[in-house]
Formats: structure tokens, sequence, C-alpha cells
């Protein structure tokens, strides 16, 4: 008997579109965008709308906004979470959507998914305090709470799959090249 697992991904979308796009690689060129808008003190709000890929530009069904600032502890207005805070979300939520994902495709189901990210900071480097101190985070820790009709071996398995198809956990775990400048 096979199990038929619903949690909500169409996985069969996703691998007919892995499909288009190993014959069409340049149609698999994404360009994703987000743009910050200051308001006042340490406070902007992020935008995001367009983004390129299918060889064209392309639309969310609406923007996005978000806001950014620093709490109080660092005398600021605490009108959203810390731009750092965003690597946690990009990076819990990639990871969780993976989990799902995998799961779909493994006929898997999942009754409950829980990711809790911790970043561990030294914020001495980013107020200048001590320049042998990085700014970004010492240490990054996932721990998922997962419910499902599955092994723990299985719950494993999805986790390793997720975390070897993640975006977000590549982008922070291998060297990205950034360029910033003025126009």
């Amino acid at each position: 008997m096979t199990t038929v697992a619903d949690n909500g991904v169409n996985v069969q979308a996703l691998l007919d579109a892995r499909e288009v796009l190993k014959g069409a690689p340049e149609a698999a060129q994404f360009t994703w965008r987000a743009s910050a808008k200051w308001q006042t003190g340490v406070h902007s709000e992020i935008k995001v709308q367009s983004f390129y890929g299918l060889g064209e530009e392309r639309a969310h069904r609406e923007e996005s906004a978000f806001q950014a600032d620093h709490p109080a502890e660092f005398a600021a207005t605490d009108n959203g979470i810390t731009p750092i805070e965003y690597l946690l979300v990009g990076l819990a939520s990639c990871l969780s959507a993976g989990v799902a994902s995998v799961a779909q495709n493994r006929g898997i189901q999942l009754n409950s998914v829980e990711a809790t990210v911790e970043g561990h900071h030294d914020v001495r480097g980013i107020l200048g305090a001590d320049t042998d101190v990085r700014n970004g985070f010492n240490d990054v820790k996932v721990t998922f709470h997962i419910d499902a009709d599955a092994s723990r071996e299985e719950i494993e398995a999805l986790v390793a799959q997720s975390q070897k198809r993640s975006a977000v956990f590549d982008a922070l775990t291998n060297p990205t090249d950034v360029t910033v400048e003025v126009a």
C-alpha cells in the first residue's frame, strides 16, 4: 500500500521545471531584488516585488514590505527586526520549505514542522569596540521539531536533503561575491 502525503507542495511541477531547465540553463538565471528606503535613525523600509526569471521581468502577486531597525538596547526605535535577524528568517523559511518539499516527494505526511534558528553574535565588532571581533554571526544553530508519519532516520534524511538544496544555507555557508557601489 502506497501512502499519499499531502503537505501542500506540487512536487510534480517542481520536477517538471527541473527537467525543462536542464535543457534551458539560461532560463534558470534569476535575479532577486529588494529595495530599502531609509526612514530615520537606523530604521529602513524594505520592499520586494519585481524579479527577473525565465528570461523576462516578473513580479510577485503583491509587493511585500519589511521594517528593519534595532532594539531600544541600541538606542534605536525598535520599529522592526534587525537586518541580521532577517538572515535567520530566510534560513528558517528556506529549510522549512525544503523539508515540506522533500517530504512530499518522498510520500511522507507532515503533521507539524517547527524550526528554531539562533545566531550567536558578539556585537563588539559592529560597534567598533574590538577590531578583532567579526561583524557577523559567530555561529548559527537550527533545531527542528518535526512530527511526521516517518521514522527518526527518515526525518533526519528530510532535513539533510533540505539543507543540501537550500539556497539560503548555501549563501550563508559559502563565500558569495558581494559588490557595493554608489550609483
